[in-house]
C-alpha cells in the first residue's frame, strides 16, 4: 500500500461555534414585515374577509401561513393548553330544545351522551404548576349519535383578541421570552405587557386575567364558557344565536394569590390531584349547561357586536337558561392515551349547531385541525380510541401514519360502481347541512367599526366585582406590571390601558410601579372615549354572588397531638362529614395519637408534608396537653396563622384558642360561642352548635374582613 501523501497546505482551523451560528442569525432591527416568501405585508392585524363582518376567506395566504407556522411550532406537546387533566362522564339535557336545535343530544332528555372533558392552563408547559395565574381551558367532547361535537371553551367568557390572525402574536407575547425562556407559566414579564399596552382590545380580558378567576380553587369550582357566539339551528332551518356556559353546582370559588404561589411549591399537581381524588371518592364534579339565546339579527342590539370575542353578554340583559347537567364520574385509565392524545377541534359540530362569522372563531376552525396534524403525527388522529366517534365512520380516507382502519372495498373514491356506490350520500334531512347565509362584500383586510369599543366592558367587569375582588385585581396588576423591566411599557400600561378602565386603579398602579400618574382629563375629553354603557355593573360577574350554602367536598384539616379532646372531635367531625366535608387528621407524625379520653386517631398528614394552603378550613380541638404540644411546633402555629391570613374558616375550642395568641392573632372573644370574622371559638369547650357554626363559616368560603385595608 503506498504511503499517504501529506497535504501541501494544512486545513484552515474550523470556525468557532459562535462563528458558525452567525450565518443563521437574523437581526430584524429596521426591517419590514414579510411572508416566508419575502412578500411585504402592510396589515397583520386583520384577516381577509368578505365584507367587514363577513367570513374569513381561504385565499388569505398571509393568515394561513402565519397560523400554520404557529400551529407547528412545538412538538409533541400542545402549543397552548399543554398542561391538562381530564375525566370521562356524561351529559343529559333536562327538556327537549327542539324549538331551537335539531342536535339529538339537546333534544332527547332520555339520552345520556358520553363525554370526555379536559381542563388545562393555557400558557405553561406540560411540566408547569397547576395554580399559576392563567386562563383555564374547559373543553368538552360529546360523543353523540350523530358524530363528535367539541365545545372548546375557557373559564373566562371573553378572549384577548378579536381576530384570529393575532393569536400567534398574543401567544408569543405571553409565552416565556425567546432570549432566555423565562418566565415559565407567567404573564408577569415585559413581552406580554408590551403587547397589552399596544393592543387595546386586550383590556377586558386582562381584567379577567388579573382577577381571582385566574386562580380557581379547583376545576370543580370553575365556570366554563364557550366564549364565541354560535348558532343553534332547528329542523325547519331557523337559527338562533347562542352563548354557552358551564355553571359548577358547587359554586365558583378561587384561591388567593399568596396561597396559589405557595400551593405551586407544596403541590404543583393541586388541581389535577383534586379532580382525580374527587372522582375516586365518588364526589363527582357536576356542572349545568346554560345558554343565552338571542334572535338572529339582534347581534348589534346590546350596544356591542356579538361577533366580538372580547365582549360578553351580561346575564342581566339576557338571562342564562340552565338546560342540562354534565357529570364527571370516571378517571382515565391512562393519562397519555386519553388526556394527552385527546384532540379537540372547534370545527367538530353536529346537525343543529353552526358557526357565526366571529373572526376569532373562524381562525380556530382552521387552526385546531392544522396543529393536530403535527402533534399527533398525521391525519389519522381521529382513529385513536379517545377521539373515535361512537357512531359509524365511513368514508374514502386512507393511508397515512397511524392508520387503524382496514378498508376492504376496492373503491376508495366517489362516485363508484365497484363498491356498489358505497358509502352512499346521506339524505340531507339526516346529514349536516351548512345553514345558507347571504355573503357578499369587497375583499378587505380590515375590522368592523362595531368592534371598536375596547374599554366599556373592561370597566363593567371591574365595577361588578366586590370590594375584596377589586383589591385583589389591583394587587395583581401591581405585582405583574412591577415585574416589567422597561419603564416605557409600564407607562403605556397605566396611561393607555388602565386609565381608560378606572382612573383610581391607574393612579394606584402608577404609584406602585414607579411611573408618573395619568394626567387629569381635559374638560374637552369629558364626553370622549367609551360609549355610555347600558349597564354600570353586572352582579353575575362577581364570585361573591355564587352559591355559598354548601360545604360538600371542602377539605378540613384537624390539628391534633396526644391529649386532644376526643369526644369533641368526634361530634364536630360527624357534623362536618354529614354535610359532605372531607376531614383529615394532621399530626406531628403519622403515628397514632391518643385523646384525653383514651380514643385514638391516626394522622394521614403531618406538619412536615402538608400545609394549610392545601385545605379549605382548619379545626383545632381542645385538650391542654395537645395544645401545649402544638404550640411548641412552629409548623403547627404557622398552619393556623396562614389559614387566618388567607381568610379561611378557623375553629378552635378550649385551650386551642390560645393558638391565636401564639400565632400573633389575638382578638377579643365572647364568653360562649363566638364566630367573629369567621373564627369559630368556644373558650369553655361548649360543643352544642359549635360544628354547625363552623360549617356555616366554611360555606362562606372566605372571610375578607380579615384582609388589611388598601393603602391610602
Amino acid at each position: 500500500m503506498p504511503p499517504r501523501k501529506t497535504p501541501s497546505k494544512p486545513n484552515p482551523p474550523p470556525p468557532s461555534k459562535n462563528e458558525q451560528l452567525e450565518a443563521y442569525r437574523a437581526r430584524q432591527e429596521d426591517t419590514v414585515l414579510t411572508t416566508d416568501q419575502g412578500i411585504r405585508i402592510s396589515d397583520t392585524d386583520n384577516s381577509l374577509k368578505a365584507g367587514l363582518r363577513g367570513p374569513t376567506l381561504l385565499e388569505d395566504f398571509h393568515f394561513r401561513e402565519k397560523m400554520t407556522r404557529f400551529d407547528h411550532e412545538r412538538i409533541p406537546e400542545r402549543a397552548v393548553h399543554a398542561r391538562g387533566a381530564g375525566a370521562h362522564g356524561y351529559f343529559q339535557v333536562y327538556e327537549s330544545l327542539e324549538r331551537y336545535t335539531q342536535a339529538r343530544f339537546l333534544t332527547d332528555p332520555s339520552l345520556r351522551t358520553p363525554v370526555f372533558v379536559r381542563f388545562s392552563t393555557v400558557g405553561g408547559s406540560r411540566g408547569s404548576a397547576d395554580t399559576v395565574r392563567d386562563v383555564r381551558g374547559f373543553a368538552t367532547k360529546f360523543y353523540t349519535p350523530e358524530g363528535n361535537y367539541d365545545l372548546v371553551g375557557n373559564n373566562m367568557p371573553v378572549f384577548f383578541i378579536q381576530d384570529g390572525i393575532k393569536f400567534p402574536d398574543f401567544v408569543h407575547s405571553v409565552k416565556p421570552e425567546p432570549h432566555n425562556e423565562i418566565p415559565q407559566a407567567s404573564s408577569a414579564h415585559d413581552s406580554l405587557w408590551d403587547f397589552v399596552s399596544l393592543v387595546p382590545e386586550t383590556a377586558h380580558m386582562v381584567m379577567w386575567l388579573m382577577s381571582d378567576r385566574a386562580i380557581p380553587r379547583s376545576f370543580r369550582h370553575m365556570e366554563g364558557f364557550g366564549v364565541h357566539t354560535y348558532r343553534l339551528v332547528n329542523a325547519k332551518g331557523k337559527a338562533t344565536l347562542v352563548k354557552f356556559h358551564w355553571k359548577p353546582v358547587l359554586g365558583t370559588h378561587s384561591l388567593v394569590w399568596d396561597e396559589a404561589q405557595k400551593v405551586s411549591g407544596k403541590d404543583p399537581d393541586f388541581h389535577r390531584r383534586d379532580l382525580w381524588d374527587a372522582i375516586e371518592q365518588g364526589n363527582f364534579p357536576e356542572y349545568e349547561l346554560g345558554i343565552q339565546l338571542v334572535p338572529e339579527g339582534d347581534e348589534l342590539k346590546y350596544g356591542f357586536d356579538l361577533l366580538d370575542a372580547t365582549k360578553l353578554l351580561p346575564e342581566e340583559l339576557v338571562p342564562v337558561q340552565k338546560v342540562g347537567k354534565l357529570v364527571l364520574d370516571r378517571n382515565p385509565d391512562n393519562f397519555f392515551a386519553e388526556t394527552e392524545q385527546v384532540a379537540f377541534c372547534v370545527a367538530n359540530i353536529v346537525p343543529g349547531i353552526d358557526f357565526t362569522n366571529d373572526p376569532l372563531l373562524q381562525a380556530r376552525i382552521f387552526s385546531y385541525l392544522d396543529t393536530q396534524l403535527t402533534r399527533l403525527g398525521g391525519p389519522n388522529f381521529a382513529e385513536l380510541p379517545i377521539n373515535k366517534p361512537v357512531c359509524p365512520v365511513n368514508n374514502h380516507q386512507q393511508d397515512g401514519f397511524g392508520r387503524q382502519t382496514i378498508n376492504t372495498s376496492r373503491a376508495n373514491y366517489h362516485p363508484n360502481s365497484l363498491g356498489g356506490g358505497c358509502p352512499m350520500l346521506a339524505d340531507p334531512k339526516s346529514a349536516f347541512v351548512h345553514r345558507q347565509e347571504r355573503v357578499e362584500g369587497h375583499k378587505i383586510r380590515a375590522r368592523s367599526g362595531s368592534f371598536g369599543d375596547h374599554f366599556s366592558q373592561a370597566t363593567l367587569f371591574f365595577n361588578s366585582l366586590s370590594k375584596p375582588e377589586r383589591e385583589h385585581l389591583i394587587s395583581a396588576v401591581e405585582f405583574e406590571v412591577s415585574k416589567v423591566e422597561r419603564a416605557e411599557i409600564r407607562e403605556r400600561v397605566v396611561n393607555q390601558i388602565l386609565v381608560n378602565i378606572d382612573r383610581q386603579m391607574a393612579e394606584r398602579v402608577a404609584r406602585a410601579v414607579g411611573v408618573a400618574p395619568p394626567k387629569p382629563p381635559k374638560a374637552s375629553d369629558a364626553s370622549a372615549g367609551k360609549p355610555a354603557p347600558r349597564l354600570k355593573a353586572s352582579p353575575a360577574l362577581s364570585m361573591e354572588n355564587t352559591p355559598h350554602d354548601s360545604i360538600k367536598t371542602r377539605k378540613v384539616a384537624v390539628l391534633v397531638a396526644d391529649g386532644f379532646a376526643g369526644k369533641e372531635l368526634s361530634q364536630v367531625r360527624k357534623t362536618l362529614e354529614g354535610l359532605g366535608a372531607l376531614v383529615e387528621i394532621v399530626g406531628p407524625t403519622l403515628a397514632p395519637v391518643s385523646s384525653a379520653d383514651g380514643s385514638k386517631e391516626t394522622p394521614v398528614k403531618t406538619f412536615q408534608n402538608t400545609s394549610s394552603v392545601l385545605f379549605d378550613a382548619v379545626y383545632v380541638p381542645g385538650g391542654d396537653k395537645s395544645v401545649t404540644a402544638l404550640k411548641k411546633l412552629p409548623l403547627a402555629v404557622d398552619f393556623v396563622r396562614e389559614a387566618y391570613v388567607h381568610c379561611k374558616a378557623l375553629a378552635l375550642s378550649g385551650a386551642a384558642t390560645t393558638l391565636l395568641d401564639a400565632a400573633g392573632l389575638s382578638q377579643p372573644m365572647a364568653k360562649g360561642l363566638d364566630d367573629s370574622m369567621g373564627v369559630v371559638r368556644s373558650a369553655r369547650n361548649e360543643t352544642r352548635g359549635f360544628g354547625q357554626m363552623f360549617a356555616k363559616a366554611i360555606a362562606a368560603h372566605r372571610h375578607w374582613v380579615r384582609e388589611a385595608p388598601p393603602p391610602a
